[in-house]
């Protein structure tokens, strides 16, 4: 039992909560990208990024994994997007930070939803049954230059001009 609830009830929640930070957070940085703040997607976002990596946590484990660390890092890119996001309200430098926290967050996610699909989609479990094949580092390969090209993307275009700081 986790919080009340069972082992797969759990799993399913937290699955639940990791497609909907991944959804939107693509709206989120395709947002970055037409330079806007999309200030309801982006807590929906975050909100839904920090429940799936603090509530990683919970699952059992006696030992330190893979998951545990990248929920670690997780959060701390979080907790800087939430900074420059709404406390420096992206001014000066903070856009740029914000803009690559957002997208490395999101890439976080990802990486863990591919990660998961190789391990429990059969067909993908076939092409790479201990993750150490080459189906899965190509795959997480492409997944990197595309956020890498995201980040960048987000860097240049993200530019949301003399706007009044929103509090939402």
């Amino acid at each position: 039992m986790i919080l009340g609830m069972s082992l797969a009830t759990y799993t399913m929640l937290h699955v639940v909560l990791s497609l909907i930070a991944i959804f939107t957070g693509f709206i989120v940085v395709f947002g970055l990208f037409a330079s806007k703040k999309m200030s309801g997607m982006t807590s929906i976002f975050l909100v839904t990024s920090i429940l799936t990596s603090a509530g990683g946590f919970l699952f059992p484990n006696d030992h330190i994994t893979p998951g545990i660390i990248i929920g670690i890092v997780s959060l701390v890119v979080l907790l800087i997007a939430i900074i420059a996001r709404y406390a420096l309200h992206l001014s000066g430098a903070s856009r740029g930070i914000y803009a690559v926290s957002a997208v490395f967050a999101l890439y976080l996610n990802f990486f863990v939803l591919v990660a998961q699909g190789f391990a429990k989609v059969s067909f993908l479990h076939s092409l790479a049954p201990t993750q150490k094949e080459p189906p899965f580092f190509i795959a997480q390969g492409i997944a990197l230059v595309l956020f890498i090209t995201f980040g960048a993307t987000a860097i240049k275009k993200f530019h949301p001009g003399n706007q009044p700081p929103t509090h939402s």
